[in-house]
């Protein structure tokens, strides 16, 4: 993908009840602090982030933290990237609304991520069928079981293959994310974004061989 760097990018992000909140939290924070480094000839944020619920009740993310989403399903509001973080998603897979929007979504959308249980989720849509993913270490096993086609990988802490990019668990969340920034804007803005955050990026030993 080559973005528009005249235009801001725009991400959309699922939140569903007991979404974790690092999850949820680390690549926001990464995504808009590169929107407040990197700005475009009009002084917009180049990278924004829009959270999408199925409706418009307050999301209860683990641990109790309330979120209150931009927007819904229904609303159905326009981004470039898919965001799918995890937490407990057995509600979410039962949900075909949600399913059936993440599949769609994610075939009209440039690149889609996943974080950590939310491979879960790609997965329930087929999109993962034969393609390389990773999750969170403790469900590793689990995902590789309930979708036999999906080549789960164990020994990285996030891969990219192309127009999906998935993540392990929790802060792993954090370096995918620096990574997709370095990926459509540049290594220096995901530099500039990792120190602007104080986070102790280590890209050389989070990276899936050859990319």
């Amino acid at each position: 993908m080559q973005p528009d760097t005249t235009a801001p990018l725009t991400f959309g992000m699922l939140v569903f009840d007991e979404v974790e909140v690092l999850d949820l939290g680390g690549p926001f924070e990464v995504f808009s602090t590169a929107g407040r480094l990197a700005r475009t000839a009009s002084d917009e944020p180049l990278l924004r982030v829009v959270t999408i619920a199925a409706t418009d009740k307050p999301v209860r993310a683990r641990g109790g933290l309330k979120v209150v989403a931009d927007h819904t399903l229904e609303e159905d509001p326009p981004f470039d990237v898919l965001v799918i973080p995890g937490g407990v998603t057995t509600a979410v897979e039962s949900d075909a609304d949600v399913i059936d929007w993440l599949a769609r979504r994610r075939r009209t959308s440039a690149l889609t991520f996943g974080i950590c249980t939310g491979a879960f989720l790609l997965a329930a849509t087929g999109a993962l069928d034969g393609r390389p993913a990773t999750t969170h270490w403790e469900d590793q096993d689990e995902l590789a079981r309930r979708w036999p086609d999906v080549q789960v990988r164990t020994d990285v802490r996030w891969v990219d293959d192309g127009d999906i990019v998935t993540s392990a668990g929790i802060s792993a969340g954090i370096d995918a994310s620096l990574h997709i920034v370095g990926r459509l804007f540049g290594r220096e803005l995901a530099r500039r974004t990792a120190h602007q955050m104080e986070y102790d990026w280590r890209a050389e030993h989070t990276a899936e061989a050859g990319i």
